[in-house]
């Protein structure tokens, strides 16, 4: 259905380093940079994070949440404490979400440029 989802930074350096840190953690490689934007690919997509190409400062989508996939709940701790490591801040400790479909365990983050994210997985059983 997508064939990349792209968010904004005010701070490109900043923001690979906080994400090659939380994507690594599910297995992603480090990002490529292109045309002052940074690329991450992995199974079913493409991640970007860049400048906003009109100029303006970047700023995050209210309500907005970006999911990414965990292998496993090691995956989703490791995701969260590495972003927490580069500067993310916490918006839900890993765990399981009652209200979410299955059996599934996740994490949410803000990035340093305070756009939502999340890491999931379902748990066995």
């Amino acid at each position: 259905m997508f064939t990349h989802i792209m968010v904004g930074t005010n701070d490109p350096a900043k923001a690979k380093q906080f994400y090659d840190a939380a994507l690594g953690a599910l297995g992603v490689p480090p990002g490529g940079e292109f045309n002052g934007r940074v690329f991450y690919s992995g199974a079913g997509g493409n991640f970007g994070v860049g400048t906003p190409a009109n100029g303006d400062g970047a700023t995050y989508a209210n309500g907005g949440t970006i999911g990414f996939v965990a292998a496993d709940k090691d995956a989703v701790d490791a995701w969260h404490a590495a972003g927490l490591a580069q500067g993310g801040t916490c918006e839900g400790e890993p765990g399981p979400r009652p209200g979410a479909p299955g059996n599934a365990y996740g994490a949410y983050l803000r990035d340093p440029d305070g756009n939502k994210l999340c890491a999931f997985c379902q748990l066995p059983g």
